[in-house]
């Protein structure tokens, strides 16, 4: 008996940590316009966050370095390609000084996501990130409605609804839309 209730228990544990966290973020800075920028991307075109407007956006900050950035990646990547057909986008903003440095990271882990480039380390100033992974979930209007820090296992069930939810309420306002302003 005890066997089968501590895998249970330390589950619930993650899984209560897991949305507490995202509840936590969200309490402590509250919902706010995501401040404006303007990245070149690792394929050589520039990208801004108006750029994304009517999709939810998944904006990670992180680096090559970073052990738990490389730890988050993979299901950053599952969770891509679930929603990649949907009002859903995902940039993940480098760090690294070294474009070549982020292009074999990539390759190696088979991202297939955005990745910008931010060698001068400007933006998680203006985000106010404190370390690395720090992810942002902005709506489809620009404001933040959640910030994780560290890294998170973005296939968790309480995730994964809480970002289903999110992109389905994009879907309904575009399928509320004229054509012509649909993306």
């Amino acid at each position: 008996m005890k066997r089968t209730v501590l895998p249970l228990l330390v589950g619930g544990i993650l899984a209560f940590g897991t949305l507490f966290l995202l509840q936590t973020q969200q309490q402590e800075r509250g919902r706010f316009t995501a401040p404006s920028f303007r990245v070149s991307t690792l394929h050589g075109s520039a990208v801004r966050l108006e750029d994304y407007r009517g999709r939810v956006l998944f904006l990670n900050f992180w680096a090559t370095w970073c052990p738990p950035c490389r730890e988050e990646m993979p299901s950053m990547q599952r969770l891509y390609q679930r929603f990649a057909k949907r009002p859903f986008a995902m940039l993940a903003i480098s760090q690294d000084t070294s474009v070549e440095a982020v292009r074999e990271f990539v390759k190696s882990l088979g991202l297939s996501f955005e990745i910008g480039l931010d060698p001068a380390g400007e933006l998680p100033q203006r985000y106010g990130v404190t370390g690395f992974p720090e992810t942002f979930i902005i709506d489809p209007e620009g404001a933040v409605v959640r910030h994780v820090v560290g890294p998170l296992d973005w296939d968790e069930p309480g995730v994964l609804a809480f970002l289903e939810e999110m992109i389905t309420a994009a879907e309904q306002v575009q399928g509320a839309l004229p054509a012509s302003a649909n993306r």
